[in-house]
């Protein structure tokens, strides 16, 4: 079985933000960091080289492939911010509608700035995934 590209890293998260080119998504990004500690009440780990996740669970699917994947997350990459979310959980597709500026595909929203977006729905969607995602992989 194939061994999991995207595993928790050792790499120092503030280090990695403060590299990020754009002040406006390293700012964002020190934003993030803060909401997704508040909500998860963890402190943000490396998952693999780009992404920054907070707390964790194991998952396994029907096919035997199993491991660990990061609970909440998101990515402040050069064309916007990926923000990691479970494929389906209450209320997605209002929330979505109400967010503000963004695209999105099954499990990832993809912002420019944070100020395009409703914080307040974001925590909530951030809220109703993490739930979504214990329910599942309890």
């Amino acid at each position: 079985m194939a061994k999991n590209k995207t595993t928790e890293t050792d790499v120092n998260v503030e280090d990695f933000v403060n590299q990020v080119g754009h002040e406006g998504k390293r700012n964002d990004s020190f934003k993030l960091m803060a909401l997704f500690s508040s909500l998860t009440g963890k402190e943000p780990k490396m998952w693999g080289p780009t992404i920054i996740g907070f707390d964790s669970y194991h998952y396994k699917y029907a096919s035997g492939h199993e491991g660990e994947a990061p609970l909440a997350g998101f990515s402040p990459r050069k064309d916007a911010i990926v923000l990691y979310f479970a494929s389906d959980y209450k209320d997605r597709d209002a929330l979505l509608e109400k967010l503000g500026k963004h695209k999105s595909s099954k499990a990832c929203v993809y912002v420019k700035k944070l100020e395009d977006i409703d914080l307040g729905i974001l925590e909530q969607m951030i809220l109703n995934s993490m739930a979504a995602i214990r329910e599942l992989y309890p």
